[in-house]
């Protein structure tokens, strides 16, 4: 009896993967809030609130036949540094043209750079491991809502009424895979700023992976953790937080905005 179920364990493992990830389907974030030019302040901290970067997210749009470029930096304390710039276009829909990401020092399990062409489906990873560099290309047959680099900016377009939004992204380890991202809209809570008092919707995503590796993932420890953002509801969404991993091997962080502070005290 224990030799049938170990050998028929596998294939029910497979069957289970495929029926339930065929059940998911990704679409397409519509455009409900066009991006600018921008360029904010950020603050990363531990999720018991200690300080250990700093950063800033600069938007351009040069014209609307051009793409939307982000560039997302943060410098760390203790020497690390990470960089992610993302290419995108709006027109109906939201769609990636490029995302590129880099993150080196020991706030980082690995130093690596990696590059996603989405157009082509080409992707690159560049990884430095005990002073050795290895580098790994790879072609997957990306669908057109690939997401990489764009988690807040399509949290502010997600439709808040309804009760699930999936979309795709690629996890570019040394084994590249696509994987779908569920956004569930949460309850949702009030912040005061000053006299102001604005309503914050809150959105969690989880991660599923597709296939028999979806199914093993959350039994040996694998399964990625939530990632949670809220943003002010109105007219113009605007980030509040965010928590989650910067990168598939780094703990959970909370990602905040920050006022700038100038270099010396005002003058009385």
């Amino acid at each position: 009896m224990k030799d049938l179920q170990a050998k028929f364990l596998p294939v029910l493992l497979i069957c289970i993967a495929v029926f339930y990830g065929n059940r998911l389907t990704a679409e397409q974030i519509p455009v409900r809030n066009l991006e600018g030019v921008t360029l904010g302040f950020l603050v990363l901290r531990t999720l018991d609130g200690h300080d250990i970067a700093y950063g800033q997210l600069q938007q351009v749009v040069k014209s609307n036949d051009e793409p939307v470029t982000d560039d997302l930096q943060f410098r760390f304390k203790d020497g690390s540094f990470y960089e992610e710039i993302t290419k995108f276009t709006q027109h109906g829909v939201f769609r990636l043209v490029s995302d590129q990401v880099v993150q080196k020092g020991p706030s980082f399990k690995q130093e690596s750079e990696t590059w996603i062409d989405a157009s082509t489906g080409k992707i690159t990873i560049r990884t430095i491991e005990k002073g050795k560099e290895k580098l790994t290309n790879k072609h997957l047959d990306l669908p057109p809502d690939v997401s990489n680099g764009l988690l807040l900016t399509l949290a502010k377009n997600v439709d808040p009424a309804a009760p699930e939004t999936t979309v795709s992204m690629v996890v570019a380890s040394t084994r590249p895979r696509v994987v779908k991202l569920n956004f569930f809209p949460a309850q949702e809570k009030t912040i005061k700023v000053g006299l102001v008092t604005k309503k914050v919707q809150h959105y969690v995503i989880k991660v599923k992976i597709e296939g028999a590796a979806g199914v093993i993932a959350p039994l040996i420890g694998k399964q990625p953790p939530d990632i949670h953002i809220w943003l002010v509801k109105s007219e113009a969404p605007t980030l509040v937080e965010m928590e989650g991993p910067l990168s598939q091997d780094s703990p959970v962080w909370r990602l905040e905005m920050m006022v700038p502070e100038p270099d010396s005290p005002r003058a009385k």
